[in-house]
C-alpha cells in the first residue's frame, strides 16, 4: 500500500533522514516521498499549482522561508492550507519551540494531527507518531503534549466534578462508587472520564494512564 509523504524542511539533511527513518514504519506502507525547502515551494505543492498530487501525510517544520505574497509565513500557515487544499492528508508539525505558550498557539491555530518538539524525541517515537497519526489518533510529544494539557488547565477546562472524579479514581473506586459518591449518572462518570482523558492528551488508555498523567501534573 503506497502513502504519499509531503516534507516541509529546510534542512536536505533532515527530509534524507526522516524519509529513511519511515521507511521502516511498521504499517507496511510503501512510502512515494515529495519535499520542499520553503513556503513558496509548499505552497505550490499543497494548492496544486504544479500538479495535482493527494497527500496522505504533511509534515511541515514550524520555522520556514516565508512566502509573504501569499501571506505565509510558517508552517502553521501551511497546515491551514492543508486542511482547505487537502482536507484528507494528515498533518504534522516538528518544531525547535519549546515555550509552553508558542507551542499551545500553533496547536489552537492549526489544529493539526500532531506537533513534535525536536529535542523530545528520536527515530522509534518519530515512527510511532507516524503510526499513530495514520491510523487516525493524535500524536503530541513529550514537550508539545505538556504545553497543551497546562495550557487547557490554566484556561479552566477541568471544573469541581473533574477534580473529583480525578481524586476517587486516585482512591481506587469504580465507576458505580464514583456516581454514588459525587450524585451523578453513572453515564455522566464515563463523559467526564472521556473528557478528562482527552484534555491529558490520551487517546486510548484506562485509570491508570488518567493518574500517570495527572501525577506528572502534580494535580494528585
Amino acid at each position: 500500500m503506497t502513502r504519499k509523504i509531503l516534507i516541509v524542511e529546510d534542512h536536505p539533511s533532515m527530509i534524507t533522514g526522516y524519509q529513511t527513518i519511515l521507511s521502516h514504519n511498521n504499517l507496511g506502507h510503501q512510502l512515494e516521498f515529495y519535499s520542499a525547502n520553503n513556503c513558496k515551494a509548499a505552497y505550490d505543492f499543497i494548492s496544486n499549482e504544479i500538479q495535482s498530487i493527494p497527500f496522505d501525510l504533511v509534515m511541515l517544520d514550524y520555522s520556514l522561508p516565508s512566502f509573504p505574497e501569499k501571506d505565509i509565513f510558517d508552517g502553521g500557515d501551511l497546515a491551514l492550507l492543508v486542511h482547505e487544499f487537502i482536507p484528507t492528508a494528515k498533518t504534522l508539525i516538528i518544531t525547535s519551540h519549546f515555550e509552553s505558550v508558542i507551542l499551545y498557539n500553533i496547536y489552537q491555530k492549526t489544529h493539526v494531527n500532531g506537533i513534535m518538539v525536536k529535542t523530545d524525541f528520536d527515530d522509534e517515537e518519530l515512527l510511532l507518531a507516524y503510526e499513530k497519526v495514520m491510523t487516525g489518533e493524535n500524536y503530541f510529544s513529550k514537550t508539545a503534549k505538556k504545553a497543551k494539557t497546562e495550557r487547557l488547565l490554566a484556561e479552566g477546562h477541568f471544573d469541581t466534578i473533574d477534580r473529583q472524579i480525578i481524586t476517587l479514581i486516585s482512591n481506587g473506586c469504580q465507576i458505580k462508587t464514583i456516581a454514588s459518591t459525587i450524585k451523578v449518572s453513572e453515564d455522566t462518570v464515563k463523559k467526564r472520564k472521556s473528557k478528562i482523558k482527552d484534555i491529558l492528551g490520551i487517546d486510548k488508555g484506562n485509570d491508570e494512564d488518567i493518574l500517570r498523567e495527572c501525577r506528572l501534573l502534580r494535580m494528585i
